[in-house]
């Protein structure tokens, strides 16, 4: 279905098991390929809706000096939003925890920002969803981090783990976003690609 991404190697940017599960559906053949101490910082002043954005593009960044030329790079970034706090990944076991105290029984969005770097230019778009945790226990929250050990993912949960079976009560917009790629929106610009 993609035939325009034929004369690309395309690359996926990212360690995340559930990035290359998603990507992997699409039916396209990628490789993946990670480069060490990329910094993920962003301004203190920035919107939190443009972080994970803001994110993907200094990765993508990281690779333009690098990048052949039959490559297309895809780079993301995966952000919780409460509030106007940004959630990333946990830092700790307590971390963890805390961060789940603060989404119990709220309503938080997942930002997922994206960028598909070729030597002709780049393309970067968000997705971004809305979802509603039910009130949590506290059993409930350190029966979670301890047996799945989300230090890998934003806002310290995975929405197709134990904790989304339990506490997801609503979601608006894409699933697959909370996962970490909003793959429909990425086949819809991939389909773009020049």
């Amino acid at each position: 279905m993609l035939e325009n991404l034929d004369k690309y190697r395309v690359i996926l940017a990212s360690n995340s098991p559930r990035r290359h599960e998603l990507l992997k559906g699409l039916g396209i053949s990628f490789e993946v390929k990670t480069l060490k101490d990329i910094d993920e910082s962003f301004p203190e002043d920035l919107d939190a809706d443009d972080v994970a954005q803001f994110i993907a593009q200094r990765k993508a960044n990281a690779y333009e000096d690098i990048i052949a030329p039959d490559e297309l790079i895809i780079t993301a970034d995966t952000v919780v939003v409460v509030g106007d706090k940004v959630l990333g990944k946990p830092q700790s076991r307590e971390h963890a925890i805390c961060m789940l105290h603060s989404l119990s029984g709220k309503v938080h969005h997942v930002v997922t920002g994206v960028c598909l770097l070729t030597n002709h230019g780049r393309k970067v778009f968000d997705s971004i969803t809305s979802v509603q945790f039910a009130n949590l226990t506290e059993d409930e929250i350190i029966y979670y981090v301890d047996n799945f050990a989300p230090f890998d993912k934003a806002g310290a949960y995975g929405v197709q783990e134990w904790i989304g079976y339990i506490g997801v009560e609503k979601i608006e917009g894409s699933y697959f976003n909370v996962m970490g790629l909003p793959i429909q929106k990425l086949y819809r610009e991939l389909k773009n690609i020049d």
